[in-house]
This record gives structure tokens, C-alpha cells and sequence, in this order.
């Protein structure tokens, strides 16, 4: 192309601007091809591609814990109800309506008519109640939390199931259960499938995408359902990138290798906003990261025994500055924390400032003293037993912010005479210490870490989580409080959101007392996408006043279902290619109408001086 646009300086100028002007229609045709083809990374194919930092730990849905792995499950499978992607409140999923019994322990769900699970078998209220008596007989792992309560699930016919329950059930329309097929899972034992089993692709769901392939740390591949019975997404590819260097995913957004990456790192956020073409979006992501502690009150475990004391732990939220770690680790990408339910949530408690936890070396070291924690000699503090405490604290290797956390901990530790060894590790080695066995002895070995929790619009699934039947499970502070767990009982059987609230709030306070963890910060999802080239991401929740909705998250599969290219249809990309067919035949025309021309003029010019 570039030795064509260099010819006219040997020739007429007049033959020079036509051929400018046809190579110049024959690069527009070349762009408006690649505009078309950019976002699809497979000839004929339609395919997002998505960064993501952490790799799934199982996609076995009674299984794995990890947050991507949640973003897997909410592509692959439907729930009995869905989050309405404005609101986050409940609206209809496989059910397309339900009603509660005087007693609230009887619910009945209407089945929705024509649903086929992917491998095109029929999805009837059986595939239902088998899921939740299959997560209920076998005490499976991570949708456990969602079904407290639940006694047994019957299918009345095809298209009616019955939940019962021991009790009023109050997230029994946000459970976030995923739905699965028993011709499939009958075939799975229920101690296989919550102690080893894994689930490889492709996995059959209902959902509006199949995964079809996944490598660990690698990617995961699904492709469209296209007889989703929420209409067929408008894409026919994703594919989650993993990465282990956040750099890396930054810079393949910046080259368009994927169009969308979620929690972009601090430092490269506020660049990405000044790409053209790339939005950068502040999104609400009901995340917290904390500083975990082994509770563990057990002579198997293999964590320091201070951190069994809440009075000792109690000290440590004076000692941490938090405001610190949001301004370096997170460079303000984050709000310091307090308690654990987000700040915009309906059943928020905000601690009163006499009990807001400061920073404050000095009073933590006060707190110690008291507490029977002693300096010593060497400026090291020691235990009860005489003994210098060294705890280890344990951050993994995805997260930079984390590691730069990590640091600030270990010195502000050190102020008030406690020393800290700091690890890096990978999630999975993480996993390993925390839910370590010696032969089937469960023996936790940790001290401390810093990761992060997510929760749902509903907040049983957070308080949930911190109960002794937790324990091995997602408990993994190994924290009891009996009167928690109590709370714990009687809100999620408390129906109406006004009575449910100050029990909730209360929860939420007895964690700040007793402190198994600190929460350190809410943080921000830093996500960036490609408007350039696609269109159709949808936010949610928005209506969050101050806040804006994340395009990529686990409780709805709306940006999925809806994003596509700018050019979205085969008639409307073949529409602009005809165009700039046409156009440029006319320009071949008029080449050849002005060779002709140039012919004929330098012709004449002949004979006449002959």
C-alpha cells in the first residue's frame, strides 16, 4: 500500500489523487474488515474475551469456593430465581412464579414450560428438587450455606416443586443455588462430589453458556446456548483469560487480545481511562478484604495459640492502618473498612465512633499489656508462656495490593513489638494451609493471611458463612461464637426485612467485639472494557445512589447475555462491505476512466506536434 501512495510523484497529479483516493477506499475497506472481525478471535466465530486474575478452584458447584468460580456457574447453570440486573431483587428464573405457605415453611415454585439442559434433554421440577435433596442429603460444600433450612424438595409434577423447610426461610428467593440435570449428577456418589470430584467440560447446564474447555490457570472457554430459554446471547464465544501477571492483562486490553478485564489493577487504572475506546468503570463490588486470623480452639491446630484469644486479636485493630493500606496499597481505590456487610447495603451497621477501631499503636500496645502480653527484652513481645510471638502471615501471589498490604502489616506489627513473617503464595497453597490434615485429622496450618471476601445483595450467605457447621467448610477462621450463631439461626428464618435488619445488625457487631478478622477495606471493582468495538455492557445493580453497578459479576449473566460488537449482524457487516465494494468499484472506474483520459490527451499531444 505504501509504495502505491508513493507513485504519484512520477506522474500526473490529477492520476494521483484518484489512486489516493481509491487506495484510500481500499483502506477503509480493509478497517471496516477489521472493525468487524476484531472482537472475534476464531474465523466465522463471535468471541469475548474476558481477564481475570484468579483461576477457578473446581467447577464442581457443590465444591469449589473461589469467586471466579461463582462467574463460571452463573454463565453455566440457572437458578429457581434470579437477580433483576437493575435492582438485585428477586425475579424469575427456571420458576416463573411462587407463593409461601401461612407457616412460611412450605414454598411451591412454578416451573417454567420448554427449558432443555444443554446436552438438549428436557428440564422438568424433578432436575430441582433432585439438586437441592442432592445438596441436602450430602451436606455439600459450598451451596450449603444458601440451603440451611431446607429439609427436602418434592417434585409435585414436571412443573411444580415443593421446598420444605424446618423453618421461615428468609433467602429462599436469593439463594443462588445452581440448578443441575440428575441424568447427569445421579450418577455422581454424593461423597465424591463434596470431597473430590471435579467437574470437566463440557459441563451441562441450562444456562446461557456451556463450558466447553478449561485449562487451570489458564482459561475457560464456553460457547452460546442458543436455545437459552432467555433468548440466545448475542455472542458465540467466551472465554475467561487467566492471568498470573496483572501487567500482562492490562496490556492485552490496550492491544484488543480481550475486551474486558476485571479488577485492574490500581496503578494501571487511571491510564487505561485516558485509552480511547477503553471505559474504565468504578463498580460496586461488594467485596471486602480483610486480615484473617486461625481461631482454631484446638490442640490439632497448628496456628499460633494468641490468635485463639479475642482479646489479643481485639488489640491488633488499633495496631493496623487501615487508612495507610487504602492509600498505598489501593491508592484510594478502596474505603478503609469496619464491618463486614457492604456500606450500601439495607442491613449495613455502622459502628458508633466510641467503638470505631482507630489507629492507634499506642493504645494496642495497652490493650496487650493488659491482655497479659508482655514486651521483652529484645522488643519482641511474648506470650503468656514467656515465649516471643512470631506470627506468620500468609498473602496471595494475584493480588500486588495485597502483597503491598502485607508489608504495611508486618510494620505495623513491629511498632507495637510483634514480629511477622510474611509469605507469598498462590490461592491453591493458600487453600492448602488453611485446610490442612494430618491423615483425616483436620489440623489448619496458619496464622494470618489477607484475601478477600464477596457477598451477596442478601446477607446470609456472609453471616452464614461464620458458623461453627461452617467449620472445615467456609468458616475458615475456625471461629465460634455461640451467641452468633444463635442470630445466625433466627434471621435467616425472619422473612420481613424490617424485623430481619437489627437481628443482622447485631451479628455484625458481635464480629467487630470479637474479631476473627479485620476487615480492612471495601474496595472498589476496577474493571475495563472495550466501547470501541462493543456495545450492550450492562451494569448492575444501578440504582445504588453514589455508586455504579460492575458490568462482570456473579449474580447475573446480563453483560454476557447482552454485549455485542458495534457491527452486531452478519446483514450489517455485509451492508458496509457491499458499501465499500461498491465504492471502490466506482473508483476503479474512474482510474480507468482517467488512464483513458491521460491516453487520449498524451495521443493528441502527439500527432499535433508531429
Amino acid at each position: 500500500m505504501q509504495s502505491v501512495l508513493r507513485r504519484p510523484s512520477r506522474g500526473p497529479v490529477f492520476l494521483g489523487l484518484v489512486v489516493i483516493l481509491a487506495v484510500s477506499l481500499g483502506l477503509g475497506l480493509a478497517s471496516s474488515f477489521a472493525a468487524s472481525s476484531t472482537p472475534s478471535a476464531s474465523p466465522g466465530k463471535v468471541v469475548l474475551r474476558a481477564g481475570l486474575l484468579e483461576s477457578p478452584d473446581n467447577l464442581n458447584p457443590f465444591l469449589g469456593n473461589f469467586w471466579s468460580s461463582y462467574l463460571v456457574w452463573t454463565l453455566n447453570y440457572d437458578s429457581l430465581t434470579n437477580y433483576d440486573p437493575k435492582t438485585l431483587e428477586p425475579e424469575p428464573g427456571l420458576a416463573t412464579s411462587w407463593s409461601v405457605s401461612p407457616d412460611g415453611k412450605t414454598w411451591t415454585f412454578n416451573i417454567r414450560h420448554g427449558v432443555t439442559w444443554q446436552d438438549g434433554q428436557p428440564l422438568t421440577a424433578r432436575d430441582i428438587a433432585f439438586t437441592f435433596n442432592y445438596i441436602v442429603d450430602n451436606e455439600t460444600s459450598t451451596p450449603s450455606v444458601y440451603t440451611e433450612g431446607i429439609t427436602h424438595a418434592t417434585a409435585v409434577n414436571d412443573y411444580e416443586v415443593q421446598i420444605q423447610t424446618k423453618k421461615p426461610k428468609a433467602n429462599m428467593l436469593q439463594m443462588g443455588v445452581s440448578i443441575v440435570p440428575e441424568h447427569i449428577w445421579s450418577r455422581v456418589p454424593g461423597k465424591a462430589a463434596v470431597t473430590t470430584y471435579v467437574s470437566r467440560p463440557p459441563i451441562v447446564g441450562s444456562g446461557p453458556f456451556q463450558v466447553v474447555d478449561f485449562q487451570p490457570n489458564k482459561f475457560v472457554r464456553f460457547v452460546a446456548n442458543k436455545n437459552y430459554w432467555g433468548g440466545a446471547p448475542k455472542i458465540d464465544e467466551v472465554v475467561f483469560q487467566i492471568y498470573e501477571n496483572p501487567q500482562n492483562m492490562v496490556n492485552d486490553l490496550r492491544s484488543g487480545q480481550i475486551q474486558l478485564a476485571r479488577d485492574v489493577p490500581t496503578a494501571q487504572f487511571g491510564a487505561l481511562a485516558e485509552v480511547a475506546g477503553i471505559a474504565t468503570n468504578k463498580g460496586v463490588s461488594w467485596t471486602f478484604n480483610e486480615l484473617g486470623f486461625n481461631c482454631y480452639d484446638s490442640s490439632d491446630s497448628l496456628g499460633n495459640p494468641v490468635l485463639r484469644d479475642p482479646q489479643f486479636r481485639r488489640a491488633l485493630q488499633y495496631a493496623v492502618d487501615r487508612e495507610a493500606i487504602c492509600k498505598t496499597a489501593w491508592q484510594d481505590y478502596a474505603a478503609p473498612g469496619s464491618t463486614l456487610i457492604a456500606p450500601y447495603s439495607f442491613y449495613r451497621w455502622q459502628p458508633p465512633a466510641e467503638e470505631t477501631y482507630s489507629y492507634d499503636p499506642e493504645k494496642a500496645s495497652s490493650l496487650l499489656n493488659a491482655a497479659g502480653y508482655k514486651m521483652g527484652s529484645a522488643g519482641v513481645r511474648l506470650d503468656k508462656l514467656g515465649k516471643p510471638i512470631v506470627l506468620r502471615l500468609y498473602v496471595t501471589s494475584d493480588w500486588p495490593q495485597n502483597q503491598v498490604a502485607g508489608r504495611l502489616v508486618v510494620d505495623n506489627l513491629k511498632r507495637i513489638g510483634i514480629k511477622v513473617k510474611l509469605s507469598s503464595m498462590d490461592s491453591g497453597a493458600l487453600v492448602g494451609a488453611m485446610y490442612n490434615y494430618k491423615g483425616d485429622t483436620y489440623a489448619p496450618d496458619w496464622d494470618m493471611d489477607i484475601w478477600y471476601w464477596g457477598q451477596d445483595a442478601d446477607p446470609q450467605f456472609i453471616l452464614g458463612s461464620f458458623i461453627p457447621s461452617q467449620i472445615e467448610n467456609l468458616n475458615e477462621y475456625n471461629w465460634v461464637d455461640e451467641e452468633y450463631a444463635r442470630l445466625n439461626a433466627e434471621e435467616s428464618a425472619t422473612i420481613d426485612r424490617t424485623a430481619r435488619r437489627p437481628i443482622v445488625q447485631r451479628m455484625q457487631e458481635i464480629v467487630h467485639e470479637s474479631t476473627p478478622f479485620i476487615v480492612l477495606d471495601y474496595t472498589y471493582q476496577l474493571e475495563a472494557y472495550d466501547t470501541a468495538h462493543w456495545t450492550g455492557w450492562v451494569k448492575t445493580p444501578d440504582n445504588v445512589p453514589g455508586w455504579s453497578g460492575a458490568v462482570w459479576n456473579s449474580w447475573t449473566s446480563a453483560t454476557f447475555v447482552n454485549v455485542h460488537p458495534v457491527v452486531a449482524t452478519a446483514a450489517e457487516a455485509e451492508g458496509v462491505n457491499t458499501g465499500v465494494i461498491v465504492a471502490l468499484v466506482i473508483a476503479a472506474v474512474i482510474v480507468v476512466a482517467a488512464v483513458l483520459w491521460l491516453f487520449h490527451k498524451r495521443r493528441g499531444r502527439a500527432v499535433e506536434e508531429g
